[in-house]
C-alpha cells in the first residue's frame, strides 16, 4: 500500500511509547529515537515510521516524497491548558507586578480575572472569534496541533456560552483541534460577591446542565485557591459535573495548598493544574490516584516567582506530568509552547525526553485524546511537527527561539517555513 506522503531523511524522530496509559514516573524517561528516519502518511494518518530508506511497498506513483534533511520530527505538540477566548488585555497591570503587587492582591483590587471578565462581557462574538483565531495562528506556527480551551471569563451563562461557542466554531474552522472545558468557576462575579452560594447554585443547577445538553464542553474545571473557591466548594461543583458525565480538571495548589489536590484525588480528576505549592503529601495522593500533574512553568515565570512546581519530586513519586502554556491575558500571556518546554528543562530540571513526552503522549491523555494523537503509532492522526535541529535535545537547549519550520495536521501541510499555508 503506497503512502500519500513520505517524510524522509529526518535527522531524528522522537517516538513516544504509548503504553495504553500516561507515562508515570520513570516511564517519562523512556522513548524511541529513530535516526535517519522516515514517516509514511496515508489518508491523513500514520502508516509507518522507520529508519533508512523506506520500503518499496510504501512508494507508488502518487507518493509525495519530502526531503527533511537537517530536521527532526515529533508528534504535533499538545497544549493541554489554555484560556484561549477572552476580551481585552492586562498589560496595564504589568508595572504593578514588577513593583511586587501579588496576583491575589491585584484580584482584590478589581483587576486580574475580573478585569478580563469585564472586557469579555463587552466583547462581541466576532471580536472574540477573531482574537482567538489570531492566537491559534501563533500557536500552530510554534508547533502546536491540539489545544485545550477553557471558558471562565464570562461568569454568567450568556458570555460563558459565547466563549464555548467560539471554541466550537474554531474547532471546525481552524487546523488546530480544540478540546473545550467549562470553567465558570474561575472567580465569583461582582454581582454575586455577597452571595457565593447563589453563584455556585447557578452553576450547578442551570449552567452545567445546559453545557451538557448543548454539548459545549468535554471537561469542567474549577479554580480552587485562597480567595476564589474553597476545596469544599470545588468538590461540590466538580461532583455535579461528574454526575452529568463531564470529565474533570482542577486548578490546585497554584499559590496556596488549600486542599485542591485532595479534591483531585477524591474525584479522580483527569488532571490537576499548576501545583506550584503542592506538598509532599499532596504529591503522594495524586500519584496514588493516578491524577496527571499539568505543570505551567510560564505562569511562575510571568508572575516573577521562583515557585516552580517540583517536577523531579513528582516523577520520583511516580506521577505522570504534562506541560502547558496556560496561555491567558494576565498571568501567562504567551503562545510559545517551545518556551514552556524550555522552562521545563531550565527551571524544573526535566530532561528533553521527559519534556517531549509531557507535551505529546501525556498531554494526549490529559485531554483524553490518546487513541488518536500523541504518538506515531500506526493509525493515529498524522500530526507532525518538524524542527530545524540536529537532534531532539537541541530545541530544548537553544532557548527562546522558534525552531519549528513545518507542521502537518491530519497529514496536510499547514505551516511551511514558519508561515501559515
Amino acid at each position: 500500500m503506497g503512502a500519500d506522503k513520505l517524510l524522509i531523511h529526518l535527522n531524528q524522530i522522537f517516538c513516544p511509547i504509548d503504553k495504553g496509559h500516561p507515562l508515570y514516573g520513570a516511564e517519562m524517561s523512556e522513548a524511541t529515537i529513530i535516526e535517519d528516519g522516515y514517516i509514511a502518511v496515508k489518508d491523513g494518518k500514520i502508516l509507518s515510521v522507520g529508519s533508512g530508506e523506506p520500503p518499496k511497498e510504501l512508494i507508488c506513483a502518487a507518493t509525495e516524497q519530502i526531503d527533511c534533511t537537517g530536521k527532526i520530527a515529533t508528534p504535533g505538540l499538545i497544549d493541554s491548558h489554555t484560556h484561549l477566548v477572552y476580551g481585552g488585555s492586562r498589560e496595564h497591570e504589568f508595572a504593578k507586578k514588577i513593583n511586587g503587587v501579588s496576583y491575589l492582591d491585584i484580584l482584590k483590587q478589581g483587576g486580574g480575572i475580573l478585569n478580563t471578565v469585564n472586557a469579555t462581557r463587552a466583547a462581541s462574538y466576532d471580536n472574540l472569534y477573531q482574537k482567538s483565531e489570531k492566537l491559534l495562528d501563533k500557536m500552530i506556527i510554534h508547533g502546536v496541533t491540539t489545544v485545550e480551551a477553557k471558558s471562565g471569563y464570562g461568569l454568567n451563562w450568556e458570555v460563558e456560552k459565547r466563549q464555548l461557542e467560539v471554541v466550537k466554531a474554531l474547532n471546525t474552522a481552524h487546523p488546530i483541534d480544540l478540546v473545550s472545558t467549562f470553567m465558570a468557576a474561575h472567580a465569583v462575579p461582582p454581582e454575586y460577591q455577597a452571595d457565593r452560594e447563589g453563584y455556585i447554585t447557578l452553576m450547578i443547577e442551570e449552567m452545567l446542565p445546559k453545557v451538557k445538553a448543548e454539548n459545549l464542553a468535554e471537561f469542567c474545571d474549577v479554580f480552587c485557591e485562597e480567595g476564589v473557591f474553597t476545596a469544599a466548594e470545588s468538590h461540590q461543583i466538580l461532583a455535579a459535573a461528574k454526575a452529568l458525565g463531564l470529565k474533570l480538571k482542577i486548578h490546585a495548589d497554584e499559590i496556596e495548598p488549600i486542599g485542591g489536590v485532595d479534591v483531585a484525588a477524591a474525584l479522580q480528576t483527569t488532571s490537576a493544574e499548576h501545583l506550584m505549592a503542592a506538598t509532599d503529601e499532596g504529591i503522594k495522593k495524586m500519584s496514588q490516584s493516578k491524577v496527571i500533574g499539568n505543570l505551567l512553568p510560564g505562569t511562575t515565570f510571568s508572575l516573577m516567582k521562583d515557585t516552580y512546581a517540583p517536577a523531579k519530586k513528582m516523577m520520583a513519586e511516580g506521577m505522570a506530568l504534562t506541560l502547558s502554556t496556560d496561555s491567558n491575558p494576565g498571568s501567562c500571556p504567551t503562545a510559545n509552547m517551545q518556551f514552556i518546554m524550555q522552562l521545563g528543562c531550565f527551571a524544573m530540571q526535566m530532561t528533553p525526553i521527559q519534556v517531549l513526552n509531557a507535551v505529546t503522549i501525556n498531554a494526549a491523555y490529559c485531554v483524553d485524546q490518546a487513541t488518536t494523537i500523541g504518538s506515531f503509532d500506526k493509525g493515529k492522526l498524522a500530526d507532525i511537527t518538524l524542527f530545524d535541529a540536529p537532534n531532539i535535545d537541541y530545541p530544548l537547549y537553544f532557548f527562546a527561539t522558534n525552531l519549528v519550520t513545518d507542521v502537518y495536521k491530519n497529514g496536510q501541510l499547514v505551516v511551511k517555513d514558519r508561515q501559515l499555508v
